[in-house]
């Protein structure tokens, strides 16, 4: 009986405190997922795996309640605990990272990701964003007394560890998009824009050396060349039908089950997702979903806006604007204005790993946005 009060305490105080606007947004993105993946998913199942017509849905379902549990576990805790704890899995989820060369599962020419048996295959690198933003936005907001240029030089050294990783996998776009995010922590902690542009300079000459003069990444390079030619290689084949989709679907789409892509495009349940809700329900419905995905971007700025503590803005945003800089190359790569990357949609696309992420950094929004308790 204590058992369940206590229970019913911690629900209660966890309710009470948090934004229940941000909550409401969150779960509204993660029911959308769930029919669309009930939608796009059923016939794969069926047709391609000759499996029951709802077991791609059932087990989104149950990566939806797993990523919950994960979400109200981490947005429950006291915020010094957070840190400790997001610091530990980081150490965690970075040896992860660094065994999948040695015992990664091999996928069409990629190793991303670990398989232990006992527990479902997933990518280590989409529990290292998260815990990455926790532990940069901790060395930026640290109030020892260092060089602030000492702790851009650490943080930027353990940024390039991961991206070096990430190479190795090989897997660019995760690359790009983590640096993303280090360059926009530091520019919120107050970088000057002769660094930054040093930086961004460098950046793009390493980029340019190993597309083009390493063997490894040739397939980025042909990536890119197919991409401003289309009529050179066969790597706009998804692309070129995601395209279409959207084309064809109208303003208001040919209605539920009627749509092609899914089935003639490898992942479209992952990567091109956007493109078969597109087909299916129409340009209508990207545009309500971008919107959603607005107001919530939205609702977590305006958070840090009234925020005085340094290490909890830096946190904020860089969450939120991983949140958004995923959302944008997705949609990006589905409309052609990307070269293709494998990027999932936040919260809609199909995928255990992706799911766990998008719920770890929602718990830690959640977390860091919820009203405080002042301590006597």
């Amino acid at each position: 009986m204590k058992f369940n009060r206590s229970i019913y305490n911690l629900y209660y105080a966890w309710w009470k405190n948090i934004d229940k606007t941000i909550f409401f947004l969150i779960s509204l993105l993660f029911i959308i997922g769930l029919f669309f993946s009930l939608v796009s998913t059923s016939l794969i199942a069926s047709d391609k795996l000759d499996t029951n017509d709802y077991f791609f849905f059932f087990k989104h379902l149950i990566f939806i309640l797993s990523g919950l549990i994960v979400m109200f576990i981490l947005s429950s805790l006291d915020q010094e605990k957070l840190f400790k704890f997001s610091s530990v899995v980081f150490i965690i989820s970075l040896i992860f990272l660094i065994l999948v060369p040695f015992i990664g599962v091999e996928v069409k020419g990629s190793k991303r990701w670990i398989d232990f048996y006992l527990l479902p295959r997933f990518q280590p690198i989409e529990l290292v964003k998260p815990f990455l933003i926790i532990f940069i936005s901790l060395i930026l907001g640290s109030q020892k007394k260092m060089n602030i240029y000492l702790k851009y030089l650490f943080s930027f050294l353990v940024t390039m560890g991961i991206g070096l990783l990430l190479l190795v996998q090989p897997d660019f776009g995760q690359t790009l998009l983590v640096f993303f995010c280090w360059t926009i922590l530091i520019f919120t902690s107050g970088v000057s824009i002769f660094f930054l542009a040093v930086f961004f300079i460098s950046i793009i000459f390493i980029f340019s050396y190993l597309v083009f003069f390493v063997a490894k990444f040739e397939y980025i390079k042909n990536r890119l060349l197919s991409f401003f030619n289309s009529e050179t290689g066969t790597y706009n084949f998804q692309s070129d039908k995601a395209i279409e989709s959207i084309t064809s679907g109208g303003f208001f789409g040919k209605g539920i089950g009627e749509g092609v892509l899914k089935n003639r495009v490898p992942e479209a349940h992952t990567d091109y997702i956007i493109s078969v809700i597109s087909e299916e329900f129409g340009v209508i419905a990207i545009i309500l979903i971008l919107f959603i995905f607005l107001i919530f971007i939205y609702s977590v700025f305006k958070r840090v806006y009234f925020e005085n503590d340094e290490k909890t803005k830096l946190i904020l945003v860089g969450c939120a604007s991983l949140i958004l800089i995923q959302t944008m190359i997705h949609v990006g790569v589905n409309i052609r204005l990307f070269p293709t990357t494998g990027m999932t949609l936040p919260f809609i696309s199909y995928g255990g790993s992706s799911i766990i992420s998008i719920s770890i950094l929602s718990g830690i929004i959640l977390n860091l946005t919820k009203r405080k308790i002042e301590k006597i």
